[in-house]
């Protein structure tokens, strides 16, 4: 099985650019406290570190 990642939507989006928040509704963070589970690949890891200050990101 393919390397996991939790993803926790921690801060609001408000005043973000719309890119960050288009980022945001990529990886399915819509709500705070929202948690998503994705596969860990290049594409998914370039997406948290655009929004790295609004996620909580952990290894599963």
């Amino acid at each position: 099985m393919a390397k996991q990642v939790m993803i926790t939507l921690v801060k609001s989006p408000i005043g973000s650019s719309k890119s960050q928040k288009d980022t945001l509704k990529a990886l399915g963070c819509t709500k705070i406290r929202k948690c998503v589970t994705k596969e860990d690949n290049v594409m998914i890891q370039g997406m948290i570190r655009k929004v790295a200050h609004l996620v909580e990101v952990k290894d599963i």
